[in-house]
């Protein structure tokens, strides 16, 4: 397993947060809707949550951002970014494993969101045993995927 820590985000992470959703989403979000600096930056800010937000650390290097809701149905992953330059080594796995392992304690399913076109975090996450649930949005871009709890 990939050695990773997480840490309460602070507002001092907002740039690296943003910067790191260029880095890693830019290219998915170019594909659909065309990348606009201002437009991303106004989604950015309306998004920021710091009590739900954790940076992700690899040898005390920030890496990634994970974004957690506790809702009533599932534990629901609202963002998981690793930045380019570390993707491919299993972080991204581990951490999805390690929510997975804590809701699977609590007796919770867990659900997110992936973009249609992303479909390397779509494999990953049928790996990690998540099935669709259903399309949504405007043209069907997202997939709600769903990992059920224990039985």
């Amino acid at each position: 397993m990939t050695d990773f820590a997480l840490r309460p985000a602070t507002d001092a992470d907002r740039e690296f947060c943003f910067a790191l959703h260029k880095a890693s989403m830019g290219d998915y979000v170019a594909a659909i809707w065309g990348w606009d600096d201002a437009v991303q930056r106004e989604f950015f800010d309306r998004a920021w949550d710091l009590a739900n937000t954790q940076i992700v650390t690899v040898a005390d290097r920030d890496v990634g951002i994970l974004k957690l809701e506790r809702r009533p149905e599932a534990v629901y992953i609202a963002l998981v970014e690793i930045h380019p330059d570390h993707q491919g080594s299993g972080i991204g796995s581990a951490i999805v494993r390690q929510v997975i392992a804590d809701a699977d304690r609590r007796g919770r399913p867990v659900e997110l969101d992936v973009l249609n076109v992303n479909t390397r975090a779509q494999a990953l996450y049928r790996q990690l045993g998540f099935v669709e649930q259903y399309r949504h949005g405007d043209g069907d871009i997202k997939i709600r995927m769903r990992r059920a709890g224990p039985p």
